[in-house]
């Protein structure tokens, strides 16, 4: 051979070489940088049963689950829940669903908690917020917004049928967003509650599109450890920019399927007894004795009477009657202290949080895939707002990492119908 075609060959043979080499540590650097990406890959992300890693990914805020994520969302839909569009038997409906049949714990069995929930739609969510909060100690009253559809109701009745301390309330209302209506429906509830042969020792109100962050275990740590014998009204005194919700008459329009609240030109007396109106969340955490306190005070019963043509009354009703000095468990100094609900206001970004990553309503976020870590990382006990049918991997997610969090803190043999999934890498992997 010609030596200068050999030195060529050779020079080419060596480029190959090179090129080779050059390509193999690359891709490898690359894959070893981008290693967890890599792993949710669009092959392993089945939208139609998405990987279990996928959800430790979105909690840790990795930036490939997310967007596999979003574009899983658009095409996964789980499967229906058992029991819900369709009759079953009590047992089934147990087993169907998951529902925890004992109290997980001591302390547990002997601290019982009163829940008010009001709903108007979405079957399936109702459902899983009843089946994440639900232990056979507790107590439930379910408020159905009188105008649900029959068959919602019907349907919502046959799972409440099931259990003894599941009722539906015994008065129903037609539920207007901010009006008196809404702040009726939980008083209705209070009233059953009260006559209840469960003894129980603090009351938590919540809507269909709240979800808890926290276990029962923890709810109860956390009510015994700051809160004992107080309630939780986060609120400060009215502001003048909400001033307009009670100085002027409102009223409530509900015709042909439209309701809303509309101000009048009526201007209101000043409340009863001179009271100081404060304002702040419809959502609270109240002992019995204050729930029976504000049933039969005169001074809670004519703030309500004056209360039923005021803007959004539940945002000023139970926080004024808490800051009374002799109300039962009052905190006539507090703030907005209470690690209720973690909600994402629209007027709040940049400040408490960093957007929202679903889409707002009524300047609340409706939350998305990207706001699962900020989620779970929040103090409160229990979040909204939730739409599965929108969003259905923040839903299963979340309901996946409660329900190991809840049989990983149980103190009694856990039941194979508890479980929402067999042991996998998923329940090692996930920090709860």
């Amino acid at each position: 051979m010609n030596p200068l075609d050999a030195t060529k060959s050779g020079f080419l043979l060596c480029i190959a070489v090179c090129m080779f080499i050059y390509t193999f540590i690359y891709l490898k650097d690359t894959l070893s940088a981008e290693q967890e990406e890599q792993k949710f890959s669009t092959n392993r992300a089945e939208c139609g049963f998405y990987p279990d890693e996928l959800c430790s990914a979105l909690f840790v805020g990795k930036t490939a689950a997310l967007k596999i994520g979003n574009i899983c969302q658009n095409t996964y839909r789980p499967a229906a829940l058992s029991c819900v569009q369709t009759s079953c038997n009590c047992s089934m409906v147990f087993k169907a669903l998951h529902f925890i049949t004992r109290p997980l714990s001591d302390e547990e069995g002997n601290f019982s908690l009163a829940y008010i929930i009001t709903i108007h739609k979405e079957l399936e969510m109702f459902v899983k917020l009843l089946r994440a909060i639900y232990t056979p100690q507790n107590i439930y009253c379910i408020h159905v917004d009188e105008k649900s559809p029959t068959d919602y109701k019907a349907a919502v009745q046959n799972i409440v049928n099931c259990f003894e301390n599941i009722f539906i309330s015994s008065k129903r209302e037609n539920v207007v967003y901010a009006g008196f209506s809404r702040l009726q429906a939980d008083i209705n509830c209070m009233r059953d509650l009260v006559h209840s042969k469960i003894q129980w020792n603090y009351v938590i109100n919540l809507c269909g599109q709240d979800y808890p962050i926290k276990t029962n275990k923890d709810i109860i740590k956390y009510i015994k450890s700051k809160w004992n014998g107080k309630n939780m009204t986060p609120g400060v005194v009215q502001p003048l920019h909400m001033k307009h919700r009670t100085q002027v008459s409102y009223r409530e329009y509900v015709h042909s399927g439209t309701s809303y609240v509309y101000p009048t030109k009526n201007a209101k007396t000043k409340p009863p007894y001179n009271l100081t109106i404060y304002f702040g969340s419809a959502y609270y955490i109240l002992t019995k004795e204050f729930v029976e306190f504000t049933l039969t005070d005169a001074r809670a019963k004519d703030l309500l009477e004056w209360s039923r043509d005021t803007y959004s009354p539940d945002e000023h009703y139970w926080v004024t009657l808490n800051r009374l000095h002799d109300a039962p468990g009052a905190t006539p100094n507090a703030d907005w202290e209470g690690n209720i609900r973690a909600i994402k206001w629209k007027d709040q970004e940049g400040t408490v949080h960093k957007g929202c990553k679903g889409h707002y309503i009524r300047d609340i976020c409706v939350y998305g895939l990207g706001d699962l870590q900020w989620i779970i990382e929040s103090p409160h006990l229990f979040a909204n707002k939730f739409e599965p049918a929108t969003y259905p991997l923040v839903m299963d997610c979340l309901e996946r990492r409660h329900r190991l969090k809840v049989l990983h803190q149980a103190e009694v043999p856990i039941e194979d119908d508890w479980r929402f999934q067999e042991d996998n890498s998923f329940n090692m992997k996930l920090n709860v």
